[in-house]
């Protein structure tokens, strides 16, 4: 049986070096092997990548049956910690959403401050109402014997507000004080916008790595704790899958 609270130990220290934390996100068994075959320490899911394969909706609208089902394949088939992304929680309460997470056999998570339910001003929610939902998670976790990975995402930059560093810096700052162990402010991608977040949130920051974002090298070299892919292993998958069947339906089987 799975130690999860030695798992969320081990993926905890994953985020504080010496070498920067790697995540390509998976979506199924198959890509949580592969992820796990190619010597990443931990795997990350991607809730954009599962509600496409489910045929399902991404921003927190997916449902929480299908999400963690997804969560719970993926874990039952790998050895390393798995962390998930399971949006701003599908409504769940705290103590459901550790629940449902530990069941599944996750011992880290993304959560989100969008505001999918009007709980908010529609873009984000208030800051202290999501220091508040990370607060509670943490405590959650750890009544139940795991102290889970909580990476805080802030969609500041994803929602094109005003001031998004500076944004993302305050509610950074917020969500580690309520216990959340990596900010996550996701859309950031030149590296003096990601230099300012490192020095101004003062923890452990999570990059989105896509085109245009500094090398991991370089993110490394800056401070950077945790890059992911998000959906970017599944687009890719989807590019292949799209070129082999459109040489196939020219007769072209060179592919195979």
């Amino acid at each position: 049986m799975t130690d999860l609270a030695a798992h969320a130990a081990h993926l905890r220290a994953l985020h504080r070096g010496p070498d920067l934390l790697v995540l390509a996100n998976a979506w199924d068994v198959p890509s949580a092997r592969v992820v796990e075959a190619a010597g990443f320490p931990a795997v990350a899911t991607s809730s954009h990548a599962v509600a496409d394969v489910l045929g399902g909706g991404d921003h927190d609208s997916l449902g929480a049956d299908a999400a963690f089902a997804a969560v719970a394949a993926m874990a039952a088939a790998v050895a390393v910690p798995v962390t998930a992304d399971i949006e701003a929680g599908y409504g769940l309460s705290a103590d459901e959403l550790v629940t449902r997470l530990l069941a599944a056999g996750a011992v880290g998570c993304n959560l989100e401050d969008s505001d999918h339910h009007g709980v908010g001003d529609g873009v984000l929610l208030p800051v202290e109402v999501h220091a508040e939902r990370i607060a509670a998670v943490k405590d959650a976790g750890r009544a139940a014997g795991v102290d889970i990975v909580v990476n805080a995402r802030t969609d500041a930059f994803a929602r094109g507000v005003d001031e998004p560093v500076e944004v993302s810096i305050e509610r950074g700052r917020a969500y580690l004080a309520a216990g959340a162990d990596c900010c996550y402010p996701i859309g950031a991608s030149g590296e003096a916008d990601i230099r300012a977040l490192v020095a101004g949130i003062g923890g452990p920051v999570n990059v989105l790595l896509r085109a245009g974002v500094p090398a991991v090298g370089v993110l490394s070299s800056i401070g950077v704790a945790r890059v992911s892919l998000g959906s970017g292993l599944f687009n890719v998958a989807q590019r292949a899958i799209t070129t082999a069947a459109e040489a196939l339906r020219s007769g072209d089987t060179t592919f195979l």
